[in-house]
């Protein structure tokens, strides 16, 4: 393949992702310090115990002392700031150490040096409906009629699980 052929830029179709984190990390850069990656592995980072129950923030970044005085100087780590619930925030607070480690670790240096917890709702409501009820009678009967000739025991409990919503469905 020869090197000194341009690449010509990729037409076609684009994730929608790649156009939301594009007009999204710049703002939120600038008021919030961080970006897309560091919400999208918040789950990671912070770990079973505290993903459901804490959302990232903010970062403050100092100001350098350099900068203002017009010298050069060093970089200086941040503040983050973890919105946690309730009585969850006292063990946030024990594991403050192991979470600034897993987060300069996501960044690849020291980004962060402390943390800042402030207690307020985290979780989301979501719009997820109930889970359908088992069918019984007629319809249970003639639900097991439809799936008994699949074979896979995986697809024969998802048609299931899909034939319960569908005609336990209310009208």
């Amino acid at each position: 393949m020869n090197k000194n052929v341009q690449q010509k830029p990729r037409r076609g179709i684009v994730q929608i992702s790649e156009v939301a984190n594009g007009l999204i990390d710049p703002v939120l850069a600038k008021r919030a310090g961080i970006n897309t990656m560091l919400l999208g592995s918040w789950d990671e980072i912070a770990g079973a115990e505290f993903a459901e129950c804490t959302r990232p923030e903010r970062i403050a970044w100092p100001r350098r002392a350099s900068e203002m005085a017009g010298e050069g100087g060093g970089y200086q780590a941040g503040v983050l700031t973890i919105a946690c619930e309730g009585a969850r925030a006292l063990f946030l607070s024990h594991q403050q150490g192991e979470i600034i480690q897993r987060i300069n670790g996501f960044f690849g240096f020291p980004a962060v040096n402390q943390i800042k917890i402030v207690q307020k709702p985290v979780s989301i409501q979501s719009n997820r409906r109930p889970k359908p009820r088992p069918l019984t009678g007629a319809a249970a009967q003639h639900l097991d009629h439809l799936v008994e000739g699949i074979e896979g025991d995986a697809l024969k409990a998802a048609l299931k699980r899909l034939g319960t919503a569908v005609l336990g469905q209310r009208k």
